[in-house]
């Protein structure tokens, strides 16, 4: 056979064998390569702890236009596709109180993000704190610790505390005609109210605030500020004054507003002057709107009822229902000096119609009866509340334990 011959023969094989391998299927029983995929990238992380419905967000990169799924506790709770780039950004709801196991996965491919830690925000709630009598003249003898020194680890284990203040801190201003009573104190005093006793806001809308004048009111604002705690329901006019407040814990808004119905001459916020802000049911309605805008659930504060008289009026009924058609979810008042009944008149709302005295003189037992309200607050609003009562002694509270 000739050497084109042979060479010819020996092409025809390979050539054969090529095709054979190009052409002929595999059999059913050869395994078939497995599709890789890659682990999920998280670029944000999971928060310390949430309120139950408080949206969670997880961003990360995938595999580009891929369907990413957010899983709690194994159940499939946020899906989306991903962007061209691979981008992708997942929310979902913080489900019942609890520890849960949080994952993102898509395609074969599952990314444990941690634990999600979910819990009501605690709401701490108490009376009238007075920075006169011998609460203001006692810093410079018992230090300003002294008045919590019995509840203040109480309050300072809640999320949000708050408190109605009851009188100046400032060194200016001049007592205002026809009060009999004039309530004045040191800045210590709100430093201590803010280190020792865990307070974080204050409203200031109340029959004391102005007792030395608009610039006693504004100090007092601008130094509680300085120590750190909130203040509503005064300002430098009817503006501020009725400005909500928006405090954020476990990613929950908790908006506050405070009015006060008891009104001496002189001591409302004008348009143009500084002042409290007057409490009206339209105006209560319309406050509680402007805070509902901002936050998921809101705190009202009022002074109004009568001394000494636990039970609500006619006209406190009518400004809490205000509040709560407006979507306040909690309502808190002060101002008669002795603590009154707690309702909730449907399930995610309180009323707590007079907190009584707290850091306060108080020389008879039904004024020396107080308590912390503390409520548990989710996306909803109420969840639930107690009162922790307890006694005043002197001025100083001391649970009833």
């Amino acid at each position: 056979m000739s050497r084109v011959a042979a060479l010819a023969g020996l092409l025809v094989v390979v050539l054969g064998s090529f095709l054979a391998v190009l052409f002929v299927r595999p059999s059913a029983n050869a395994a078939a390569p497995a599709a890789v995929t890659t682990p999920v990238k998280l670029s944000s992380t999971l928060p310390v702890w949430v309120a139950p419905g408080v949206r969670v967000v997880l961003s990360g990169f995938a595999g580009a236009h891929e369907l990413v799924r957010a899983r709690l506790d194994g159940r499939s709770v946020a899906a989306v596709r991903s962007g061209r780039l691979g981008g992708f950004r997942l929310t979902f709801a913080a489900p019942r109180p609890g520890r849960h196991a949080v994952s993102v996965t898509w395609g074969s491919a599952t990314t444990r993000a941690g634990v999600l830690h979910v819990r009501p925000v605690v709401l701490a709630a108490v009376g009238d704190v007075t920075t006169g009598e011998q609460v203001g003249a006692s810093v410079s003898t018992l230090g300003g610790d002294y008045p919590w020194s019995r509840v203040g680890a109480t309050l300072r284990a809640a999320d949000v505390t708050t408190a109605n203040l009851e009188g100046a801190v400032s060194t200016r201003g001049v007592a205002v005609a026809n009060k009999e009573y004039h309530f004045r104190g040191p800045p210590a005093l709100l430093r201590s109210a803010r280190v020792t006793g865990g307070l974080d806001v204050v409203t200031v809308a109340n029959n004391h605030s102005g007792d030395f004048g608009s610039v006693g009111l504004l100090d007092t604002i601008k130094l509680a500020h300085a120590a750190g705690i909130e203040t509503v329901g005064g300002g430098a006019n009817a503006a501020a004054a009725l400005r909500p407040v928006i405090v954020t814990a476990g990613g929950l808004r908790i908006g506050f507003v405070g009015l006060s119905d008891v009104n001496p001459a002189g001591f409302n916020a004008t348009a143009g002057s500084p002042g409290t802000a007057k409490a009206e049911p339209e105006t209560v309605a319309a406050a509680v709107r402007a805070a509902r805008r901002r936050a998921d659930v809101v705190v009202c504060w009022f002074h109004w009822g009568t001394e000494l008289h636990p039970d609500p009026s006619a006209r406190q009924q009518q400004l809490a229902a205000a509040a709560l058609e407006a979507g306040a979810q909690v309502v808190l008042g002060a101002h008669p000096h002795v603590f009154g009944r707690v309702s909730s008149p449907t399930r995610h709302t309180v009323i707590a119609w007079t907190l009584g005295n707290f850091v306060f003189p108080s020389g008879s037992p039904d004024t020396a009866r107080t308590g912390i309200l503390t409520v548990e607050l989710d996306r909803h609003g109420v969840r639930g509340w107690h009162v922790e009562h307890a006694t005043i002694h002197g001025f100083r509270p001391q649970l009833d334990r």
